[in-house]
């Protein structure tokens, strides 16, 4: 898998709704940062997923404008604009943001997140 495929096997593990299937990408260490919070453990961004899959009923997550910005033999970056739509207390709502994520490949050989940094509404 290269860290092209991780990025797109993490945006349909997303869509799964099931953290167990998003896991499978993130690396031990990941650390997210989102708009209104900081997450250093898993137990925390599985607590901010699942929250968050709650809030917004049916959500669909995508990205586009994909850059990679930093390419190498064991680590990658890139940034781009992501996009969410879903329901909200019976109403349809959407947003979207800029967002970086870093790969790493671990011990396996397996390309895994290990960063991602959401920000705020595009305008």
């Amino acid at each position: 898998m290269t860290y092209q495929n991780a990025l797109e096997a993490y945006i349909t593990a997303t869509n799964t709704h099931d953290f167990d299937e998003v896991r499978k990408i993130l690396h031990p260490q990941a650390v997210y940062w989102f708009t209104d919070k900081s997450c250093t453990t898993p137990e925390q961004i599985r607590a901010y997923f699942e929250n968050t899959w709650n809030l917004i009923r049916e959500e669909v997550y995508s990205v586009r404008d994909v850059q990679w910005i930093a390419e190498g033999p064991q680590s990658a970056a890139c940034i781009y604009t992501y996009c969410w739509e879903g329901y909200h207390e019976g109403k349809f709502v959407s947003g979207s943001g800029r967002g970086t994520n870093v790969f790493v490949k671990d011990a396996a050989g397996e390309w895994k997140l290990v960063h991602e940094h959401l920000s705020g509404a595009v305008q």
